[in-house]
């Protein structure tokens, strides 16, 4: 019952979906949603999370509302490889997401500030960091949406009582 080997199977994707659509749902509530009991889905969303499905449970803030209007992508370019380097990475708080990537750059880093001026002091302390060579920001606009990771099940994907 739910998952096998770490993979989520379409009740619990059910459960996940709704979560993310408002994780502050009772239990009583999430069951009639995917066709348990309150108790079922507490079991479940408990067993997403001991898995490590469920990371955390979070609070999705307008950047706006709390001055973080400049949003930057910024290709960080590196003499040597730089993949062991995330704690210096996250010591920047400005700094929402980093990834190691493949291509000419070597990470990829997601950076929110209040100003372009707070922008070029985020771009400085990159450079600080060691084998860091070189960037290149990219400033967005507008942001047309951005998605969760997608916990509906997938079309046509079997339930496990199929």
């Amino acid at each position: 019952m739910g998952m096998t080997e770490g993979t989520a199977d379409a009740i619990d994707r059910a459960l996940l979906a709704e979560l993310q659509h408002d994780a502050t749902q009772a239990y009583a509530a999430l069951g009639r949603a995917v066709g348990l009991s309150a108790g079922a889905a507490h079991e479940r969303v408990r067993k997403l999370r001991e898995r490590g499905v469920i990371r955390r449970t979070t609070v999705d803030v307008d950047p706006a509302a709390l001055g973080q209007d400049v949003l930057a992508f910024v290709m960080v370019d590196s003499s040597a490889w730089i993949g062991d380097s995330a704690a210096a990475f996250a010591a920047i708080p400005e700094i929402q997401e980093a990834h190691v990537i493949a291509g000419s750059a070597s990470v990829l880093v997601k950076v929110r500030t209040g100003t372009t001026v707070q922008l070029q002091d985020v771009l400085r302390r990159l450079y600080a960091i060691e084998g860091v060579s070189g960037t290149q920001a990219t400033v967005s606009l507008e942001t047309f949406f951005e998605r969760p990771v997608a916990a509906d099940p997938l079309p046509g994907e079997p339930t496990r009582s199929e």
